[in-house]
């Protein structure tokens, strides 16, 4: 299955996200198509970002403006994307007419679990090293940058990982420590260079920060502001992202 197939089955069971793509090649903007969903802008915001993490090239391509401003487009791989949805409608519906009762959809639904992680960053598998009872599988991201997670052996079976086939690595903002460009970090941690795109402050906790990563993807963390400041970090800094392969989950398609 295409990475491309995988993700157009992700959105069927999540219409609104369709329907914002949809309305970004007609509205030419996230914040009218946002309203044109009845999304707020920054639900729109994340559901792109998700969405281009997930497809491994841009899906969206935005220029950022004022507070809710700013333009935006579909891709050519967007633009298949959304023509690939209308294909898999037709046979979902030949499908949903298929089943021969309510505990099939229910089966069906049970195998389609969504995740709470804010990041979902797809890759390719290019190495597999035991360390004991568990694994380190590393990926590598678009751009070509490499991200290790560390899971059970008995995960790797179940999720059936091997070298060159696809995986999603899930992230929570929460597990995500921000730090200068410039900082020497524990050779063990994953860090990931990127740009601060935007800051999204929350006067009830951490600030969202959002980095563009190299290949086109992007980060999601929770900083608190002062950790910010001291770090002298704000809209366009280069930064690091760094977090334990411990903490970071995958999941393959289906």
């Amino acid at each position: 299955m295409s990475a491309l197939s995988a993700l157009a089955q992700h959105i069927s069971r999540r219409p609104q996200r369709i329907a914002l793509l949809a309305q970004i090649a007609e509205q030419g903007s996230i914040s009218r198509a946002a309203k044109g969903v009845g999304m707020s802008y920054k639900a729109a915001w994340e559901a792109v970002d998700e969405l281009n993490n997930l497809a491994g090239i841009p899906l969206v391509l935005r220029s950022v403006g004022g507070k809710g401003g700013g333009g935006a487009q579909l891709s050519a791989e967007g633009l298949r994307l959304l023509a690939l949805y209308r294909r898999l409608e037709a046979l979902q519906a030949e499908l949903l007419q298929a089943a021969e009762d309510d505990a099939d959809l229910r089966l069906l639904g049970r195998l389609m679990l969504r995740t709470s992680a804010r990041n979902q960053l797809s890759g390719t598998v290019r190495a597999i090293r035991a360390q004991g009872r568990n694994d380190l599988v590393e990926l590598e991201l678009p751009g070509g940058l490499p991200l290790v997670a560390q899971i059970t052996h008995a995960s790797t079976q179940r999720l059936e990982l091997a070298l060159d086939r696809p995986a999603v690595a899930l992230l929570k903002a929460g597990w995500i420590e921000l730090h200068a460009a410039e900082a020497q970090l524990p050779a063990e941690l994953n860090c990931l260079p990127g740009r601060i795109e935007a800051i999204l402050e929350d006067p009830q906790g951490p600030s969202e920060v959002r980095l563009a990563l190299p290949g086109g993807q992007t980060l999601c963390a929770l900083v608190e502001p002062a950790r910010l400041q001291a770090l002298g970090l704000g809209v366009d800094s280069p930064a690091l992202a760094a977090f334990a392969p411990r903490q970071v989950l995958l999941g393959t398609p289906p």
